[in-house]
């Protein structure tokens, strides 16, 4: 897997224009009121901003050979165990690498562990190829295991299964190496060819940052439209949103206080039938009271008169009934009226009060209250027509003016500039794949042809060892043995000469690669990753000693901004816009450099001029006040209830009248029958007769004006007080003085074209001309220098190395293992 990235070319420049008219569009809304708090409005969607999908993925996974890169790296690390030296590097770039003792010493000492290994490199190519001289001239001279002459041991078999074994071993790690160099060169060449894919897929990455631009900047314009038809749409609505919240807001209030009145002038009417039910009650009971004296009265005087027949007096004859006589007159004293309404006085004062009061319609007056109150979100229609049409034509200007910005900047032109250099760039990129190519053709060659060095010894080591150990016969003598085990041994020793020959050819390019791999990765491709690189690029006055910060300092002419390559690059690798990666904000005065008018504070000084006059609305009328003011003075509080209530509660007799007429027939059952039962009987029969007629009667009229009576007393206590119908538009007002409703609703416009400039500040800073293909150009550097090339030839150089040190035993070995081969030309006799 292969993915991309590179620093800013320097045709960014023609970039900047693109989002000139963005961030005009956004710098008229900046302005807006700061220190205004606006509640939360109705959260607008403006969608999301398009954009173009990148193709390059600025990542490189290598496969089963990065565990050949990782050993590399572990031993680089205990090669060069040392930190970055960032301070060392820039002090030297600073003096234009002139080096001082100091520097010298820093340097040695960071370099030091490359020096050990390059010197012990050189060493092995030097020493190797003259000890071989001198060994060939010594065995020449028979020395040296030159004589054709091997003795007799008892352990030579042994001796000679361990040298081979030894040899075998040997000659498997050197096959390793080699195998893994031929590996870390066909990798570097296969990677090569994918260089021309990274290329393209990078240069399509810029045509689509480049078109995209102008698109997603008129998307951010385009939708100013969702801004500004929320606001239309609210001032079309203003009756119901403004007018509604207003009534909504009274309501919770003013309702409750009319009900109240409402339910007063239903009182008033129950008041004046209660009246009435008290003067008319009155005039029945004492009326009643007049008959039913006179009646009783006349039931006295007869029984009195039947008491007085001589059997009520013969004690001596009949003692039981003149007994029964003394308790029928004595008890003839309960039967008197008990209650005494002719001492109550009328009602009419406070009737005729009332009737003047009922000729006031207090429940129209209270609907049109209500009718008033209802018709507040017309009133508001009303009282902002003027004001919403002002806005209407602030919010369109607005929308025209930010719509003419992208007119003003050569949108277009640049983008074709930037298009044309990408497409130049690429050419000549395109133009050196040829070279490319050849010159990897012939570095795979060169590679080739030292692992074929290597290869070649190997094959002499793996033949001699073959046809030593088939053609070997332990029975033959070292002057006897055969053909294909001399062989063998001379194999060996070709072997042996081909590594004397190569070897010092060998050390001395992985000597070179090493020392040029091992430093780039080290000075630059590890820093890279840990991005201590960019902090040395990004010393003050480093690239230039006028400029504090190179890259605001090339396009801005502002060395002081705060725009490194490392934030750059980290802006850029989280595909972050370019408006925050080149930190544009501040560079760019949009209001400035516009030089237009601020139309969001004509916006807000046109709406806070909307009041809603609500002084016109009157829930209360003076004449439902004055009619109010009436009923309050009616004079319920002075009628005497108590003395009403104490007759109503007495009864109408003394006695109940049922009652004393079931004694009285009791009593006169126990006489003896006659003339005087008869009578008293038909006493008995008038009682009962006048309660049935009279007291009936009397006891309900009595009950209607208890009930009447005591409704009187609560409404005279429930009754509101002098002032009462003054506190209910007194209530109005003061709903009217905090009423806040206008202010929210106009913050609510505003909230609007807030939301809106935030969406835009959000969408400059993260989605608008994301810069992933700007940091994916680096990214390729770093990969196609590192990943491919760096890691390849340090791998190359750590196969082929270990190839070659593993070299010098197999020299040795191959030595000693060829006498057990070769065949002999004297041998060591012993007699029997």
């Amino acid at each position: 897997m292969w993915n991309t990235g590179t620093a800013p070319p320097p045709p960014l420049l023609l970039l900047l224009p693109l989002l000139l008219c963005v961030l005009a569009a956004s710098g008229e809304l900046q302005q807006e009121t700061e220190p205004r708090r606006l509640p939360p409005p109705g959260k607008l969607d403006f969608g999301y901003v398009p954009a173009g999908v990148y193709e390059t993925l600025a990542h490189y996974e290598p496969g089963p050979i990065g565990i050949l890169f990782h050993l590399v790296r572990a031993f680089l690390c205990v090669v060069q165990p040392n930190a970055f030296p960032q301070d060392l590097i820039v002090k030297l770039a600073k003096d234009k690498f002139g080096f001082a003792q100091t520097e010298y010493r820093k340097v040695i000492y960071y370099e030091i562990g490359f020096a050990v290994c390059a010197a012990v490199g050189l060493v092995f190519a030097v020493l190797v190829p003259l000890i071989g001289l001198f060994f060939c001239l010594c065995r020449c001279c028979d020395n040296c295991g030159g004589e054709m002459h091997q003795r007799q041991r008892k352990n030579a078999d042994c001796r000679r299964g361990l040298l081979g074994t030894l040899l075998f071993a040997n000659s498997l790690v050197i096959t390793i190496g080699v195998l893994c160099a031929y590996a870390a060169n066909q990798n570097l060449s296969s990677q090569v060819k994918n260089i021309r894919r990274l290329v393209n897929s990078n240069m399509r990455d810029l045509h689509t940052f480049a078109n995209d631009t102008p698109m997603q900047i008129d998307y951010l314009i385009s939708q100013y439209a969702t801004a500004k038809n929320k606001v239309i749409y609210d001032l079309d609505n203003i009756g119901p949103l403004l007018g509604g919240r207003i009534h909504d807001q009274l309501d919770k209030e003013v309702h409750p206080a009319l009900d109240k009145v409402l339910n007063m002038a239903g009182a008033m009417r129950q008041t004046k039938e209660a009246l009435d039910n008290v003067n008319v009650g009155l005039d029945v009971l004492q009326e009643g009271t007049g008959r039913l004296n006179f009646n009783l009265s006349l039931v006295r005087t007869g029984i009195n008169r039947t008491l007085d027949d001589p059997g009520c007096h013969d004690e001596e004859s009949d003692a039981t009934s003149a007994q029964l006589c003394r308790n029928i007159r004595r008890s003839l004293s309960q039967l008197q009226i008990a209650a005494n309404f002719s001492r109550l006085p009328k009602v009419n004062a406070q009737l005729e009060k009332m009737n003047n009061v009922l000729r006031t319609d207090l429940s129209a007056v209270v609907q049109r209250g209500y009718d008033s109150l209802n018709n507040t979100p017309l009133m508001a229609v009303e009282q902002t027509r003027s004001a919403v049409e002002s806005v209407r034509g602030l919010v369109d200007g607005i929308g025209s003016n930010i719509s003419s910005f992208s007119k003003v900047f050569p949108v277009q032109t640049s983008v074709s500039n930037f298009n044309i250099f990408i497409s130049h760039a690429h050419a000549k990129i395109e133009d050196h794949y040829p070279d490319i190519d050849k010159m990897d053709f012939y570095r795979w060659i060169g590679c080739i042809a030292l692992c074929c060095m290597v290869v070649l010894v190997l094959a002499f080591n793996y033949l001699g060892l073959l046809c030593g150990t088939l053609g070997y016969d332990k029975h033959a003598s070292p002057t006897t043995r055969g053909c294909i085990s001399n062989t063998g041994g001379t194999m060996l020793m070709a072997g042996v000469g081909f590594t004397v020959i190569f070897s010092w050819v060998l050390m001395g390019v992985v000597t070179a690669i090493f020392l040029a791999g091992g430093n780039v990765e080290k000075l630059f491709c590890e820093p890279f990753h840990t991005k201590d690189v960019f902090k040395v690029v990004d010393t003050p006055y480093l690239v230039d000693p006028n400029l504090k910060n190179f890259i605001p300092g090339l396009f801005y002419n502002d060395s002081q901004l705060e725009l490194t390559a490392e934030s750059l690059y980290s802006t850029c690798k989280e595909n972050k816009g370019i408006y925050t990666a080149m930190r544009l904000d501040k560079v760019f005065n949009i209001s400035l450099f516009l030089n237009t008018t601020l139309f969001t504070k004509d916006v807000v000084s046109q709406l806070d001029g909307v009041r809603i006059d609500l002084r016109g609305t009157i829930l209360l009328e003076a004449e439902g006040e004055q009619n109010l003011l009436d009923f309050s003075e009616a004079g319920l509080s002075e009628i005497n209830y108590a003395d009403y209530l104490e007759e109503v509660n007495k009864g109408v007799t003394v006695m109940d009248l049922l009652l004393f007429a079931t004694e009285l027939e009791a009593q006169t059952d126990l006489m003896p029958r006659g003339a005087l039962q008869s009578a008293l009987k038909g006493h008995v029969g008038t009682l009962r007769q006048i309660h049935s007629q009279q007291i009936v009667s009397m006891e309900q009229g009595m009950s209607a004006l208890n009930q009447s009576m005591r409704f009187l007393e609560r409404t005279a206590s429930d009754l509101p007080v002098s002032g009462a119908a003054r506190r209910q538009n007194g209530l109005l007002k003061k709903c009217f003085n905090r009423l806040q409703e206008t202010r929210k609703y106009t913050a609510t416009i505003v909230g609007y074209f807030h939301q809106y400039m935030e969406w835009v500040k959000t969408s400059l800073a993260l989605e608008v001309a994301p810069c992933k293909p700007l940091s994916n150009l680096l990214d390729t550097a770093e990969i196609i220098a590192c990943s491919f090339l760096v890691d390849s030839m340090n791998a190359f150089w750590m196969g082929l190395g270990c190839s070659t040190l593993f070299l010098l035993p197999g020299i040795i070995l191959a030595v000693k293992l060829a006498k057990f081969y070769r065949r002999m030309d004297t041998e060591d006799v012993y007699d029997e």
